[in-house]
């Protein structure tokens, strides 16, 4: 199973909805709050390629994307082998 880890801010209503399809599948994962801890913001921007919004979600050292990617391959039946492998 790959580790999870995503970046979020309390506020963003997408953070909660993609913390939600993970833990409705029973994923477990690393929440990383740039609000509380913005000096991980450089750190998240670095690994999206250039992304400043949250949620950025990453799979292993695999860049999902944000909440509407992250549903998307839930849809596409693509999330569960990428979290398998």
């Amino acid at each position: 199973m790959q580790t999870v880890e995503i970046y979020t801010s309390p506020l963003c209503g997408y953070c909660h909805a993609a913390k939600k399809l993970l833990s409705q599948k029973g994923i477990a994962f690393s929440e990383i709050d740039v609000l509380r801890d913005p000096s991980r913001k450089p750190e998240m921007i670095q690994r999206a390629s250039g992304r400043t919004s949250v949620p950025q979600i990453f799979v292993g050292e695999t860049h999902v994307g944000g909440c509407d990617d992250l549903y998307a391959l839930e849809r596409s039946g693509k999330l569960d082998p990428l979290l398998a492998a």
